[in-house]
């Protein structure tokens, strides 16, 4: 099984690794600090260096239990030593919206009782859906309102790990609707704020280590989308030129 280093180390670019198994253009490594396409967030890309020839790393995926690298060239063997280095300007960016997501979900659900029904986290925007009883726009923009008067401020974030039994009979825990099957035993928890007073939850990405990291946001659009089922777009506001 492959060892996931970006779970309990989110800022690390690069690692040394050891080629497990090699299928046409992809590999399995012994651990990884990509983080493999999942929750609605795209994997890392990046390169794998073996002794001097580089190979493009463009996409990471969970298959069949394994956490297999895309790669464009098939030279690499089983044995092989690599270094895996991510695109970190990108991984950061994503990082970003992550977190904001995290802060944005986690307000909407203390006020209104709402579950994340799906999401999709990118570059430029970030996609959330969830079951809210009426379609107010009134109430979306005050919850943007709301969080943003987290981001830009210091408030850290921590991850800690909890057992599955114990983890949900916490409040709030799990705000995905549907997440996390049965076979997962242990949940990685990441908390926001000193003792997670902003939000504490169930999750398997990648954060910022403080809210000082995070812009504003801003809601681009709003959408209808069926019985009980909400849409909302945001992005991050650019700063002003000084």
């Amino acid at each position: 099984m492959t060892d996931l280093l970006y779970m309990d180390e989110c800022y690390l670019k690069e690692c040394e690794a050891i080629v497990e198994e090699v299928v046409d253009d992809k590999i399995v490594l012994n651990k990884t600090v990509f983080y493999p396409q999942g929750g609605g967030v795209p994997s890392d890309t990046g390169k794998i260096i073996c002794e001097g020839q580089e190979y493009k790393v463009s996409k990471v995926k969970k298959e069949d239990g394994k956490i297999v690298h895309y790669i464009d060239k098939t030279v690499l063997q089983k044995g092989n030593q690599v270094n895996c280095t991510i695109d970190w300007e990108r991984r950061y960016k994503l990082m970003q919206y992550h977190t904001a997501a995290h802060v944005f979900a986690g307000t909407l659900s203390t006020d209104t009782g709402a579950l994340i029904t799906g999401n999709q986290i990118e570059l430029e925007k970030t996609r959330f859906d969830f079951n809210l009883e009426t379609f107010d726009k009134e109430i979306l923009e005050k919850q943007v309102e709301k969080a943003n008067t987290f981001f830009g401020n210091d408030h850290p974030i921590s991850i800690s790990y909890m057992l599955r039994e114990e983890a949900l009979k916490l409040p709030g825990m799990v705000k995905l609707a549907g997440a996390f099957p049965p076979s997962i035993q242990t949940l990685r928890i990441v908390s926001i704020g000193k003792n997670g007073e902003i939000d504490t939850q169930a999750d398997g990405g990648c954060h910022v280590a403080n809210l000082k990291e995070i812009p504003k946001i801003e809601i681009i659009k709003m959408e209808n989308k069926g019985k009980n089922n909400r849409r909302v777009y945001f992005k991050f506001v650019e700063k002003s030129q000084s």
